[in-house]
Protein backbone atom coordinates (compact mmCIF):
# COMPACT_ATOMS: atom_id res chain seq x y z
CA UNK A 1 0.00 0.00 0.00
CA UNK A 2 1.79 3.05 -1.54
CA UNK A 3 0.79 6.28 -2.79
CA UNK A 4 2.44 7.45 -6.02
CA UNK A 5 2.81 11.31 -7.53
CA UNK A 6 3.63 11.99 -10.96
CA UNK A 7 5.09 15.33 -11.87
CA UNK A 8 4.89 15.81 -15.91
CA UNK A 9 5.11 18.53 -18.06
CA UNK A 10 2.55 19.56 -21.05
CA UNK A 11 3.02 15.85 -24.11
CA UNK A 12 5.84 14.36 -21.71
CA UNK A 13 3.74 11.43 -21.68
CA UNK A 14 2.91 11.42 -18.23
CA UNK A 15 -0.53 11.30 -17.87
CA UNK A 16 -0.44 7.93 -20.04
CA UNK A 17 1.63 6.41 -17.62
CA UNK A 18 0.13 7.48 -14.41
CA UNK A 19 -3.18 5.65 -15.87
CA UNK A 20 -1.29 2.28 -16.95
CA UNK A 21 0.52 2.27 -13.65
CA UNK A 22 -2.75 2.74 -11.68
CA UNK A 23 -4.80 0.11 -13.86
CA UNK A 24 -1.77 -2.64 -13.12
CA UNK A 25 -1.41 -1.73 -9.73
CA UNK A 26 -5.80 -1.53 -8.84
CA UNK A 27 -4.77 2.04 -7.55
CA UNK A 28 -6.98 5.11 -8.09
CA UNK A 29 -5.91 7.47 -10.44
CA UNK A 30 -6.85 11.00 -9.92
CA UNK A 31 -5.83 14.54 -11.56
CA UNK A 32 -8.52 17.19 -12.35
CA UNK A 33 -10.81 15.19 -10.31
CA UNK A 34 -9.22 17.01 -7.17
CA UNK A 35 -9.87 20.54 -8.16
CA UNK A 36 -13.53 19.68 -9.23
CA UNK A 37 -13.66 17.90 -5.78
CA UNK A 38 -12.47 21.56 -4.26
CA UNK A 39 -14.42 23.61 -6.31
CA UNK A 40 -17.80 21.67 -5.60
CA UNK A 41 -16.86 21.96 -1.85
CA UNK A 42 -15.65 25.23 -1.49
CA UNK A 43 -17.69 26.80 -4.28
CA UNK A 44 -15.19 28.33 -6.16
CA UNK A 45 -14.86 28.46 -10.48
CA UNK A 46 -12.31 25.54 -10.96
CA UNK A 47 -10.55 28.27 -13.72
CA UNK A 48 -9.81 29.98 -10.43
CA UNK A 49 -8.42 26.65 -8.67
CA UNK A 50 -6.26 26.01 -11.79
CA UNK A 51 -4.82 29.49 -12.05
CA UNK A 52 -3.98 29.41 -8.18
CA UNK A 53 -1.62 26.63 -8.19
CA UNK A 54 -0.23 27.10 -11.84
CA UNK A 55 0.58 31.08 -12.39
CA UNK A 56 2.92 32.52 -11.05
CA UNK A 57 2.35 35.58 -8.28
CA UNK A 58 1.56 38.68 -9.74
CA UNK A 59 2.20 42.38 -8.50
CA UNK A 60 -1.29 42.64 -7.58
CA UNK A 61 -1.89 38.84 -6.59
CA UNK A 62 0.71 39.83 -3.64
CA UNK A 63 -1.84 41.40 -2.25
CA UNK A 64 -4.61 39.57 -2.58
CA UNK A 65 -6.14 36.57 -0.02
CA UNK A 66 -7.47 34.94 -3.32
CA UNK A 67 -4.64 33.13 -4.62
CA UNK A 68 -3.77 31.77 -0.98
CA UNK A 69 -7.32 30.40 -0.25
CA UNK A 70 -7.58 28.08 -3.29
CA UNK A 71 -4.61 26.65 -2.92
CA UNK A 72 -5.45 25.94 0.56
CA UNK A 73 -8.51 24.28 -0.75
CA UNK A 74 -6.66 21.96 -3.36
CA UNK A 75 -3.64 21.26 -0.68
CA UNK A 76 -6.84 19.87 1.89
CA UNK A 77 -8.68 18.16 -0.92
CA UNK A 78 -5.38 15.95 -2.15
CA UNK A 79 -4.07 15.06 1.10
CA UNK A 80 -8.26 14.11 2.13
CA UNK A 81 -8.31 11.74 -0.78
CA UNK A 82 -4.85 10.26 -0.67
CA UNK A 83 -5.41 9.09 3.05
CA UNK A 84 -6.91 6.08 2.10
CA UNK A 85 -3.76 4.75 0.13
CA UNK A 86 -3.37 3.13 -2.80
CA UNK A 87 -3.60 6.38 -5.32
CA UNK A 88 -1.54 7.82 -8.26
CA UNK A 89 -1.88 11.68 -8.65
CA UNK A 90 -0.63 13.25 -11.32
CA UNK A 91 -2.33 16.52 -10.99
CA UNK A 92 -0.53 19.86 -10.49
CA UNK A 93 1.24 20.49 -7.49
CA UNK A 94 1.34 17.00 -5.73
CA UNK A 95 5.37 16.88 -5.31
CA UNK A 96 4.72 19.90 -3.21
CA UNK A 97 1.74 19.22 -1.20
CA UNK A 98 2.68 15.75 -0.47
CA UNK A 99 6.90 15.91 -0.24
CA UNK A 100 7.08 15.17 3.73
CA UNK A 101 4.90 12.26 3.44
CA UNK A 102 7.77 8.84 3.45
CA UNK A 103 5.79 6.41 1.92
CA UNK A 104 5.18 8.58 -1.03
CA UNK A 105 6.45 7.72 -4.28
CA UNK A 106 7.47 11.29 -6.11
CA UNK A 107 7.95 11.05 -9.51
CA UNK A 108 8.82 13.57 -12.12
CA UNK A 109 8.37 12.18 -16.33
CA UNK A 110 10.28 14.54 -18.68
CA UNK A 111 10.28 14.12 -22.65
CA UNK A 112 12.49 16.24 -25.27
CA UNK A 113 10.95 19.72 -25.70
CA UNK A 114 11.31 19.19 -29.95
CA UNK A 115 9.22 16.23 -28.82
CA UNK A 116 6.80 18.14 -26.65
CA UNK A 117 6.53 21.10 -29.58
CA UNK A 118 5.60 18.89 -32.03
CA UNK A 119 2.80 17.67 -30.02
CA UNK A 120 1.55 20.72 -29.87
CA UNK A 121 1.43 21.89 -32.85
CA UNK A 122 -0.13 18.60 -33.99
CA UNK A 123 -2.76 18.95 -31.08
CA UNK A 124 -3.52 22.00 -31.25
CA UNK A 125 -3.19 23.01 -34.87
CA UNK A 126 -0.65 26.04 -34.61
CA UNK A 127 2.73 26.98 -35.72
CA UNK A 128 5.81 26.04 -34.36
CA UNK A 129 6.78 29.46 -33.34
CA UNK A 130 3.36 29.59 -31.08
CA UNK A 131 3.69 26.36 -30.09
CA UNK A 132 7.25 26.70 -28.29
CA UNK A 133 5.83 29.99 -26.75
CA UNK A 134 3.15 28.17 -25.55
CA UNK A 135 5.26 25.33 -24.18
CA UNK A 136 8.26 27.95 -22.52
CA UNK A 137 5.69 30.01 -20.84
CA UNK A 138 3.81 27.06 -19.50
CA UNK A 139 6.97 25.96 -17.66
CA UNK A 140 8.30 28.90 -16.47
CA UNK A 141 4.86 29.80 -14.82
CA UNK A 142 5.17 26.28 -13.27
CA UNK A 143 8.81 27.22 -12.03
CA UNK A 144 7.91 30.91 -11.01
CA UNK A 145 4.66 29.41 -8.63
CA UNK A 146 6.87 26.69 -6.93
CA UNK A 147 9.74 29.16 -6.37
CA UNK A 148 7.15 31.80 -4.49
CA UNK A 149 5.43 29.65 -2.69
CA UNK A 150 7.72 26.86 -1.56
CA UNK A 151 11.15 28.46 -2.95
CA UNK A 152 11.45 25.09 -4.90
CA UNK A 153 12.16 24.63 -9.00
CA UNK A 154 9.82 21.69 -10.36
CA UNK A 155 12.79 21.02 -12.26
CA UNK A 156 14.91 20.50 -9.29
CA UNK A 157 15.78 17.02 -9.08
CA UNK A 158 16.43 16.78 -5.27
CA UNK A 159 12.02 16.78 -5.00
CA UNK A 160 11.88 13.81 -6.53
CA UNK A 161 12.79 9.52 -6.12
CA UNK A 162 13.26 8.79 -9.27
CA UNK A 163 13.30 11.27 -12.53
CA UNK A 164 12.14 9.61 -15.89
CA UNK A 165 12.96 10.46 -19.56
CA UNK A 166 10.89 9.74 -22.04
CA UNK A 167 13.69 9.25 -24.99
CA UNK A 168 15.50 6.34 -24.82
CA UNK A 169 12.99 4.68 -22.23
CA UNK A 170 9.21 4.04 -23.91
CA UNK A 171 6.26 4.48 -21.93
CA UNK A 172 6.10 1.01 -21.01
CA UNK A 173 9.62 1.19 -19.60
CA UNK A 174 8.24 3.99 -17.52
CA UNK A 175 5.46 1.95 -16.28
CA UNK A 176 7.70 -1.33 -15.34
CA UNK A 177 10.01 0.91 -13.44
CA UNK A 178 7.92 2.60 -11.49
CA UNK A 179 5.94 -0.92 -10.76
CA UNK A 180 8.92 -2.15 -9.16
CA UNK A 181 9.93 0.92 -7.26
CA UNK A 182 6.50 1.12 -5.62
CA UNK A 183 6.93 -2.44 -4.11
CA UNK A 184 9.91 -1.37 -2.50
CA UNK A 185 9.63 -1.47 1.37
CA UNK A 186 10.63 2.29 2.05
CA UNK A 187 7.42 3.15 -0.06
CA UNK A 188 5.19 0.86 2.01
CA UNK A 189 2.86 2.57 4.01
CA UNK A 190 3.71 1.95 7.78
CA UNK A 191 2.04 3.63 10.83
CA UNK A 192 4.66 6.39 11.44
CA UNK A 193 4.42 7.47 7.90
CA UNK A 194 0.16 7.18 7.99
CA UNK A 195 0.56 9.33 11.31
CA UNK A 196 2.80 11.93 9.29
CA UNK A 197 -0.10 12.27 6.47
CA UNK A 198 -2.81 12.34 8.69
CA UNK A 199 -1.02 15.08 11.07
CA UNK A 200 -0.47 16.95 7.69
CA UNK A 201 -4.10 16.50 6.76
CA UNK A 202 -5.44 18.12 9.94
CA UNK A 203 -2.71 20.94 9.99
CA UNK A 204 -4.56 21.80 6.26
CA UNK A 205 -7.60 21.98 7.71
CA UNK A 206 -6.90 24.11 10.75
CA UNK A 207 -5.12 26.66 7.97
CA UNK A 208 -8.63 26.57 6.00
CA UNK A 209 -9.93 27.57 9.31
CA UNK A 210 -7.87 29.99 9.99
CA UNK A 211 -6.66 31.45 6.58
CA UNK A 212 -9.47 34.19 6.47
CA UNK A 213 -8.85 35.35 10.19
CA UNK A 214 -4.97 35.63 10.05
CA UNK A 215 -3.50 35.80 6.50
CA UNK A 216 0.18 34.82 7.70
CA UNK A 217 -0.20 31.95 10.03
CA UNK A 218 1.50 29.11 10.13
CA UNK A 219 0.31 25.68 10.77
CA UNK A 220 1.95 22.60 12.52
CA UNK A 221 0.51 18.97 13.81
CA UNK A 222 2.72 17.06 15.00
CA UNK A 223 1.48 13.65 17.14
CA UNK A 224 -2.07 15.40 16.76
CA UNK A 225 -0.90 18.54 18.75
CA UNK A 226 -1.16 22.04 16.42
CA UNK A 227 1.44 24.48 16.68
CA UNK A 228 0.28 27.92 15.25
CA UNK A 229 2.34 30.92 15.19
CA UNK A 230 0.05 34.24 13.87
CA UNK A 231 0.97 38.06 13.70
CA UNK A 232 -1.17 40.47 15.87
CA UNK A 233 -0.71 43.23 18.53
CA UNK A 234 0.20 42.21 21.53
CA UNK A 235 -2.39 43.88 23.04
CA UNK A 236 -5.05 41.39 20.92
CA UNK A 237 -3.17 38.39 22.21
CA UNK A 238 -5.64 36.57 24.18
CA UNK A 239 -8.57 37.53 21.91
CA UNK A 240 -6.46 35.92 19.10
CA UNK A 241 -5.35 33.19 20.99
CA UNK A 242 -9.17 32.06 21.95
CA UNK A 243 -10.17 32.51 18.31
CA UNK A 244 -7.47 29.91 17.28
CA UNK A 245 -8.19 27.54 20.30
CA UNK A 246 -11.95 27.43 19.21
CA UNK A 247 -11.46 26.91 16.00
CA UNK A 248 -8.92 23.71 16.19
CA UNK A 249 -11.55 22.63 19.01
CA UNK A 250 -13.84 22.84 16.28
CA UNK A 251 -11.80 20.42 14.55
CA UNK A 252 -11.41 18.00 16.73
CA UNK A 253 -7.99 19.18 17.97
CA UNK A 254 -8.03 18.92 21.95
CA UNK A 255 -4.08 20.73 22.03
CA UNK A 256 -2.88 23.70 20.23
CA UNK A 257 0.04 25.38 21.13
CA UNK A 258 -0.57 29.17 19.65
CA UNK A 259 2.94 31.49 19.35
CA UNK A 260 1.45 35.15 18.91
CA UNK A 261 3.96 37.45 17.16
CA UNK A 262 4.21 41.25 17.70
CA UNK A 263 3.44 42.82 14.70
CA UNK A 264 6.55 45.44 13.24
CA UNK A 265 6.35 48.91 11.84
CA UNK A 266 6.15 46.99 8.75
CA UNK A 267 3.47 44.05 9.33
CA UNK A 268 0.97 46.73 11.06
CA UNK A 269 0.87 48.43 7.21
CA UNK A 270 -0.58 45.23 6.48
CA UNK A 271 1.91 44.21 3.93
CA UNK A 272 1.27 41.37 2.12
CA UNK A 273 2.87 38.20 3.10
CA UNK A 274 2.71 34.66 1.46
CA UNK A 275 1.14 31.80 3.33
CA UNK A 276 4.04 29.14 4.21
CA UNK A 277 2.13 25.38 4.87
CA UNK A 278 6.07 23.45 6.29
Amino acid sequence: MSIITISRGSYSRGKEAAEKVAQELGYECISRDILLEASDRFHVPEVKLVRAIHDSPSILGRFSQGKERYVAFIREALLRHVQKDNVVYHGLAGHFFLQQIPHVLKVRIISDFEDRVREEMKRENIPEEEARYTLKKDDEERRKWGLSLYGADTWDSSLYDVVLHVRTMKVRDVVNVLLHTVKLPCFQTTKESQRVLDDLLLASRMQLALVLQFRDANVTVKEGVAFVSVRANLTEKKKVTARIKEAGKKLGIKEIKVNVIPLSTVDSLDTYKFLRFD
